[in-house]
């Protein structure tokens, strides 16, 4: 596996350690087909300066448009994204990102519900469980791959009772569509895929992405890399990933889970594996 650290459309990945919009600029109009990512939350992370939203939302703007002009025609940009907390009132920020995008002519195809189990609790609020992922296409003429993504259907031999197809199955065969509400557990201490980073990625959670929204030898782009995981779903399914990150010890990290996902040796919680599982005393636990 070749990395690079700058841009290289002959690597395999790019890891910039520094600013996105540097490794941005190297990058050449309509070469990449997604650009999925989670940037700061501008809620004070140790990895993130914390400005107010207006200045905040301005430097995301910056961002989205360099990434839209990377963007393939028929290429995707996927912004997760949370709250921005300020004196324990929430802003949802797609709700703050969807005029940027817009303005820009992106499209919105889907308003992702991610739900996930464990996190912080709330004592003035009701404990926050959820995400948002705003998938947003450049044109009309998009990749979507649905049967690359489909799940069993939950009740894989119903049939039709009447009419003309009676007798016949009533869902696809290869399985049903995942739907806009994708419940897949977050990155947390006993999760096989956790690192220093405080918050880190599920890798599931971009493979579907990746594989619905761009074809085997596509470029994928993460402007926010943190440790890789958007790479790492990129490679294990044939495709190319760049990002960058300002904290050098993600990029170390990265790297490395790259190198240890290129000799087979990377620890993953593979993609459809059951949220729940009956441990030997027979209770309901989290894997």
């Amino acid at each position: 596996m070749k990395i690079a650290d700058a841009f290289n459309p002959e690597a395999d990945a790019v890891l910039y350690h520094g600013d996105c919009l540097d490794l941005l600029k190297q990058i050449p109009s309509g070469f990449v087909t997604l650009v999925v990512t989670s940037p700061p939350y501008n809620i004070g992370k140790p990895y993130e300066k914390r400005y107010d939203l207006d200045t905040y939302l301005l430097l995301q703007q910056e961002v989205i448009k360099e990434c839209t002009r990377i963007l393939a025609d028929d290429g995707s940009l996927c912004w997760q994204v949370g709250n921005y907390v300020d004196n324990s009132q929430i802003i949802p920020l797609d709700i703050k990102i969807y005029p940027i995008c817009e303005s820009l002519n992106l499209k919105l195809r889907n308003r992702i519900i991610w739900h996930f189990g464990h996190g912080l609790h709330a004592s003035k609020r009701f404990s926050g469980r959820y995400e948002t992922i705003l998938w947003f296409t450049k044109t009309d003429s998009y990749i979507f791959n649905l049967d690359d993504v489909r799940i069993p259907q939950k009740y894989p031999e119903k049939k039709y009772f009447k009419g003309p197809k009676k007798g016949q199955l009533s869902g696809n065969p290869i399985g049903k569509n995942p739907s806009d509400v994708w419940e897949i557990p977050n990155v947390k201490a006993n999760h096989p895929e956790k690192t220093i980073h405080p918050c880190q990625f599920p890798v599931e959670l971009i493979e579907r992405l990746v594989l619905a929204l761009t074809h085997p030898g596509d470029w994928v782009f993460d402007p926010f890399a943190g440790v890789g995981s958007t790479l790492i779903a990129a490679l294990l399914h044939g495709r190319k990933g760049a990002g960058a990150d300002t904290v050098k010890d993600y990029i170390d990290i990265a790297k490395n889970r790259l190198h240890l996902l290129s000799r087979g040796k990377l620890t993953l919680r593979p993609m459809g594996t059951p949220i729940y599982q009956r441990d030997s005393i027979n209770q309901l636990k989290i894997i």
